[in-house]
């Protein structure tokens, strides 16, 4: 990791930047597969899907007898572990629903609010080096509890033709039936569209690799709303001496073996604590089976010594982790103060592995510095607020005058047309 100590104000979107390609790195590359997917559907498909996943597929569709078969093979263990994380995540989230809000503004008006589902979603599971069946309980859950009435499920294949079983293990738990062996851009663009065997939704969710990230924004420009541009994992980690250096350094090396793009920051007002987190690192990370992975991403990462926790908080702002992980003695403070992140986790004993699984929060969280503006899944993310408005007589005679104003102000007469008409028609019930 390189370290960095007392970066001036001016430094820090250099030093800040993502290890990422930009927009139009990708994007010919996204449109192309698109324009493909959109003309000849399923074809297109299969054939993206020999291309980078490297296996044949005659129909992309998870039969039943898959889900049957995976189910035999997921150990008992494993199966305890995740109806436990469901539980937990259906907790949460539950908790998240809201009651319909009503109001009279003005005597005679009454206005209120209702939410209902978004009928049909897609959800991108990443595939690739890691089988991420997690993210099916943080997309599902939520998405079953909103009421959501279709669920379309796309994920890449290994070379065997084959789903991961936890994956479908996890997917017929949380009700899914309609799951695709389809992964990458083609996956995003077959949502968008819809094709011979995938249904064209409303929403896609779920994260994904850099060119997951930009085909999800490019289906935006087809009438399709995405859960935000989530990519490579990141993870900022503030601590002082009051830190445990195994545990700081577990965490980032937690996010370093997600990818080689990943990045991981320590935030320190303690060069002793930075000292000792280097020290760790290089003893944990020869002991992970993805250690080239982590070398790699660990690569991409900092170390930044700033001179108090006003400093670090300011720079973290600036950074908008997707992740956060607070590990000092003013953890107030940063609770106070923090306005752009996606998750945070508080002290010695909340590892971000936690959200990661099993504590119940949602792990689709904004990364690239979308959290300045982007809030993670969570189960508004999968509903639509509607307003509703009821005038009765008493009312329209109350709003009346002030509507025919401002709209004869913006030079609308219709508008204003149809409250006099109705004026009038109570002014000649009164006469």
């Amino acid at each position: 990791m390189k370290k960095i100590i007392n970066p001036e104000k001016k430094e820090w979107p250099k030093i800040l930047e993502r290890p990422t390609q930009t927009l139009e790195d990708i994007e010919s590359t996204v449109m192309k597969i698109f324009k493909e997917v959109k003309a000849d559907g399923d074809k297109v498909l299969r054939k993206y899907t020999r291309q980078f996943d490297g296996v044949d597929l005659s129909d992309l569709l998870v039969k039943p007898d898959e889900f049957i078969e995976a189910e035999a093979q997921v150990p008992a263990g494993l199966k305890q572990a995740i109806q436990m994380a469901k539980t937990n995540i259906e907790k949460f989230h539950k908790a998240q629903k809201t009651s319909k809000i009503e109001l009279e503004t003005t005597p005679g008006v009454l206005c209120w609010q209702e939410k209902r589902p978004i009928q049909k979603v897609g959800l991108y599971i990443p595939g690739g080096t890691a089988p991420l069946f997690s993210t099916i309980l943080m997309l599902a859950v939520p998405a079953n509890i909103a009421g959501c009435s279709e669920l379309i499920l796309c994920t890449p294949p290994g070379k065997n033709g084959k789903i991961n079983p936890a994956i479908l293990y996890t997917a017929r738990l949380c009700g899914i039936t309609k799951l695709f062996k389809v992964g990458g851009i083609q996956a995003i663009a077959g949502m968008t569209f819809g094709t011979e065997s995938i249904s064209k939704v409303y929403k896609i969710f779920g994260p994904g690799n850099q060119f997951v990230t930009v085909a999800k924004q490019i289906a935006t420009k087809f009438a399709v709303a995405i859960d935000m541009p989530a990519g490579p994992s990141e993870l900022l980690v503030v601590a002082d001496d009051s830190a445990n250096a195994s545990f700081v350094a577990s965490d980032l090396l937690s996010q370093a073996e997600h990818g080689t793009d990943s990045q991981v920051i320590l935030v320190s007002t303690s060069k002793k604590l930075m000292k000792q987190v280097e020290a760790e690192l290089q003893k944990q990370i020869i002991k992970l089976p993805r250690v080239d992975i982590a070398k790699k991403a660990i690569e991409n990462s900092k170390l930044i010594f700033v001179e108090s926790d006003e400093i670090a908080i300011d720079l973290i702002n600036e950074y908008g982790p997707e992740h956060f992980i607070v590990c000092c003695k003013d953890e107030e403070y940063y609770i106070r103060n923090v306005v752009n992140a996606g998750s945070v986790f508080l002290g010695n004993f909340t590892p971000e592995s936690a959200g990661d699984y099993a504590s119940g929060t949602n792990h689709t969280l904004p990364t690239n510095g979308y959290a300045k503006q982007y809030s993670g899944v969570n189960l508004d993310s999968f509903t639509k607020s509607i307003t509703f408005q009821r005038i009765s007589e008493t009312g329209m005679r109350n709003i009346g005058k002030t509507i025919e104003i401002m709209a004869e102000a913006e030079g609308l007469q219709a508008h204003k047309n149809a409250v006099s008409l109705r004026l009038n028609s109570l002014k000649q019930l009164i006469d």
